[in-house]
């Protein structure tokens, strides 16, 4: 060894170009995706590209853009917004039925629009940023809200929109030159840039990536994100805007395709879900791409029912690629991914506490430490989880009372009680899936198409036999259970969002529900399964008593097994969970595989009721079957709650159906009740758990 020290060797400071390409390397990359499919696209429309093909696609895909826009600066700042097409379906029926032919209205309209989805956002700001309530809870009830609120705008397809808004929107900002549309996506990009430019740009990104720190550091992290939630809704309401020019009227379901579409155009835009990196631009050439992807499947003769599939698969791969290493090159993402298939085998998958405790205490070690103690009595050990289910039952007793006062001549009889049940079986069931997921601190937002999908495929393949419904029956369920399975599997072994999975998962079994059906389901349940569900037995219908052997079952296995134990201690906090010897990974896959049975039961049970399958039977379910676990007294975050809390809630939101349906209010007024109650029971438990 030489007496010599060497000569201290000074890092070699990166050059401007390398700085440039490592911040801008998403933009960069999907920039290139976009201009390699571009040129596809070209091809195969033979070699032409002029003005008329350049309006063309700047109009196809600026709604999406501008509305992707709007999600990824929520995103950017750690937030997450469900309520995007509803807010611009919103926009499009306000323009519809409030515009006139003058040049003043049109202006004052316009700005309305954007104005609309200011203040939604600015809704969603205030109890995520102020009373700091869960994204995903806020905007999912403001979904509901919003949707009945435009249906009460506008119920049906109708309304007009100016001829003169119109062109200047999807017409020629310069004749043969420059499309109006690809001018409004510039002055979209010159807004971005502008406040990104700001010490309010700059906030956003410190806040995305870590809040704490951002706080620390004197930024106002309640006053950016609420602002930057009104900023998103803006975004919003010029999509809704634009969408109207280019249709020309209003249409109350215009946006609902969006929720899906913008999260896929974000991510493959290269922003990080959870914040901090990313940005707008690179979200307009996801949403440039996704549409490109789309033409060139139809010109490959590919049916239009595979888009949804073709972006729930993108945003999958998208998440994964980002979430395993965002350096890596592909072979060692592989790597990476067969170290976690491993992990997860041996039940030792220490990358699966990373989100668990990014929304859970870990000194709340609630069931997690119970694992170890003596036993003790089943009142002891759910009285404090009862007391929170308690307040539903209040509620269903007053909901009995004002149904007595506007409907006397029901409420005393069997039937009324009967057919509540038989309505609430369907909350019933889901709310064991979908609730033991929210135990965990996770949500499920496949279930609507996991009901579509099996309903369409049990009555498609039951077609009106007894006999059939004895082998498919148990076969949807299975398969039910083995699409939840996946879920639970994209969640501990790739390492992706429950919300992303589940996101994805539906709108790829919305593709296959499709492509099953070929776009009109034509199967029908069998007279077995149609008596089961509204048939009587001595004044009783079978499923009543299956609901009833259902509800013990389930109380059994959430209060009285060690699966349940598990699921209670992975609530809680993963980290504990595992330091108790529970098996994280394997108790989330059997956790989110029991939703997917659930949703395929009331899949099935819907078809047998009704007769036969729907598009769309299990979209009504969506926000309900959440809205029936938080209304029973389980902590949204997980760890807290009790399945008869649950059972209340089914009990509580069908006998409030109900006695609305007796009114002369309209049908949207349910959604609209559905989210307050959701909000509403989210503040209590908020207020409620930090005594």
């Amino acid at each position: 060894m030489s007496s010599f020290a060497s000569p201290m060797v000074t890092p070699r400071r990166a050059s401007g170009a390398a700085l440039f390409l490592r911040h801008n390397r998403g933009v960069l990359i999907i920039a290139a995706v976009f201009i390699v499919l571009f040129l596809i696209s070209i091809g195969f429309s033979g070699g032409a590209f002029g003005y008329f093909e350049a309006s063309f696609m700047s109009s196809g895909g600026a709604t999406l853009a501008l509305a992707a826009m709007g999600q990824a600066l929520i995103i950017l700042v750690g937030g997450f917004d469900l309520s995007v097409g509803a807010v611009v379906s919103l926009v499009n029926v306000v323009l519809a039925t409030q515009m006139g032919t003058s040049l003043g209205s049109e202006i004052g309209v316009g700005v309305l629009g954007i104005a609309v989805g200011g203040a939604v956002g600015a809704f969603n700001g205030f109890f995520v940023a102020f009373l700091g309530l869960q994204p995903i809870v806020v905007t999912l009830s403001t979904m509901f809200l919003v949707r009945g609120i435009t249906v009460l705008v506008l119920d049906s397809p109708g309304g007009s929109i100016a001829d003169g808004f119109k062109n200047f929107f999807t017409g020629a900002a310069i004749p043969n030159m420059l499309p109006a549309s690809l001018l409004v996506i510039v002055a979209a990009v010159i807004v971005w840039l502008l406040l990104k430019a700001t010490r309010f740009g700059v906030s956003i990104y410190a806040i995305g990536s870590d809040e704490e720190s951002a706080r620390s550091a004197g930024i106002p992290v309640r006053r950016t994100k609420f602002i930057t939630y009104v900023i998103g809704g803006m975004f919003y309401g010029a999509a809704g805007v634009f969408i109207s020019a280019q249709t020309g009227a209003g249409d109350p379901l215009i946006g609902d395709p969006l929720l899906l579409e913008t999260f896929a155009a974000v991510v493959l835009g290269g922003t990080v879900l959870g914040g901090g990196r990313g940005g707008l631009i690179g979200a307009i050439f996801g949403a440039y791409t996704l549409m490109l992807m789309v033409n060139i499947l139809l010109a490959l003769n590919v049916s239009a029912y595979y888009s949804s599939v073709a972006e729930g698969v993108v945003l999958i791969l998208a998440v994964l690629v980002a979430a395993l290493h965002k350096d890596a090159p592909v072979a060692q993402i592989a790597q990476q991914m067969r170290r976690r298939l491993r992990a997860w085998r041996a039940g030792l998958l220490p990358s699966q506490i990373r989100w668990a405790d990014a929304t859970h205490h870990v000194g709340r070690l609630g069931s997690a430490v119970a694992l170890r103690t003596p036993r003790v009595t089943w009142m002891q050990r759910h009285r404090e989880r009862l007391r929170f289910a308690l307040p539903a039952y209040l509620c269903v007793a007053g909901v009995l009372i004002a149904t007595a006062l506007v409907r006397p001549d029901t409420i005393d009889h069997w039937s009324y009680y009967n057919s509540l049940i038989v309505l609430s079986s369907f909350l019933i069931v889901l709310a064991l899936g979908q609730g033991t997921v929210i135990l965990t601190g996770g949500l499920d937002l496949s279930v609507p198409w996991v009901i579509g999908f099996c309903g369409i495929l049990a009555a498609g393949m039951i077609h009106g036999s007894n006999a059939a419904s004895v082998w498919v029956v148990p076969m949807v369920l299975v398969l039910g259970a083995l699409i939840g399975m996946v879920n639970g599997l994209g969640i501990v072994v790739l390492g992706l969002p429950p919300i992303v999975i589940t996101l994805a998962m539906n709108g790829i079994l919305q593709g296959a529900a499709l492509v099953f059906s070929n776009g009109t389901p034509d199967g029908f349940s069998s007279p077995g399964l149609h008596w089961f569900m509204t048939g009587h037995i001595a004044g009783i219908a079978p499923v009543v008593v299956f609901i009833a052997l259902f509800v013990i079952g389930s109380v059994v296995l959430l209060g009285g097994t060690v699966f349940g134990r598990r699921v209670y201690a992975v609530g809680n906090s993963a980290l504990v969970a595992k330091l108790s010897g529970v098996n994280v990974p394997r108790t989330l896959v059997l956790v989110y595989g029991l939703s997917g049975f659930c949703a395929a039961l009331v899949g099935v049970m819907l078809t047998g009721f009704s007769g036969q399958a729907s598009l769309g039977m299990g979209d009504d379910y969506l926000l309900p079957s959440i809205a029936v676990v938080v209304v029973g007294g389980t902590l949204i975050t997980g760890g807290r709650g009790h399945y008869l809390g649950m059972l209340g809630g089914a009990l509580l939101l069908t006998a409030l159906q109900t006695l609305l349906d007796g009114t002369n209010l309209p049908h949207a007024v349910r959604d609209i009740i559905f989210g307050l109650v959701v909000l509403g029971a989210v503040l209590a438990l908020r207020e409620r758990s930090s005594r």
